[in-house]
């Protein structure tokens, strides 16, 4: 089984955010207006968080994408009282939305604030529901939603390779976020291979897991600034 990962380097991110705009358009997601927005109900799979470097006048911004770390000892698995999230074998921390009863007992245990909820029934006015991915579902209201490394697009990758009768290759799948990057910031693959390029950068000096104290074991890796 591959154990799929990412590493995220602080050092080229920009903070465009085009990370988030790919996230929206492959999985669907809804914008929710400055009104709910207002009230905390914001809805993006993962956002871009801005925090300053320094003293004035040599201050910097810096930026770091954060999304759903798919922790090996993830805390929101094992509170959900109908097991709508779970572990896969291939390390992802999945959601079944079909069987999440909205308790939200599992956003209240992510200490990475990673998992939102559907406050309302989603809409995509004309001509945007044009755009709506078929190979990700249309969420009803009530239910949490994660990210999921573009799990669509993994399976995607496996089911052509089986047709090849090859083994999935280092970069044959990547999640929209990471495509979508300019910068090349996040870099995704398999970490148990140790040949692919996720897994030499997860492997750097420069490399760390957010919270890491917390003994949940991220899949996701981040680089530390060159400088820092």
């Amino acid at each position: 089984m591959p154990q799929w990962g990412m590493t995220i380097d602080l050092d080229r991110c920009t903070g465009c955010e085009a990370c988030m705009v790919a996230c929206h358009a492959e999985n669907n997601l809804p914008t929710v207006g400055p009104e709910q927005a207002a009230m905390g109900r914001t809805h993006q799979w993962i956002r871009v968080e801005r925090y300053w470097e320094g003293e004035f006048p040599n201050i910097r911004a810096r930026f770091m994408p954060v999304m759903c770390q798919q922790c090996d000892a993830a805390p929101c698995e094992p509170v959900c009282p109908v097991n709508a999230t779970y572990h896969t074998p291939e390390g992802l921390n999945a959601q079944v939305y079909n069987r999440c009863v909205g308790t939200r007992f599992c956003a209240n245990n992510c200490p990475y604030t990673a998992r939102y909820f559907t406050w309302f029934t989603p809409e995509w006015p004309s001509p945007l529901n044009e755009q709506l991915n078929p190979d990700v579902s249309v969420r009803s209201s009530g239910i949490m939603e994660k990210c999921t490394f573009c799990v669509q697009r993994i399976r995607r990758a496996q089911d052509t390779a089986k047709d090849e009768e090859r083994g999935v290759r280092d970069g044959d799948t990547q999640p929209a976020c990471a495509q979508a990057c300019p910068a090349k910031v996040l870099v995704f693959g398999d970490l148990s291979d140790l040949d692919s390029e996720v897994s030499h950068l997860a492997h750097s000096r420069r490399g760390y897991r957010l919270l890491e104290e917390l003994g949940t074991r991220p899949r996701v890796v981040y680089l530390k600034e060159a400088d820092a």
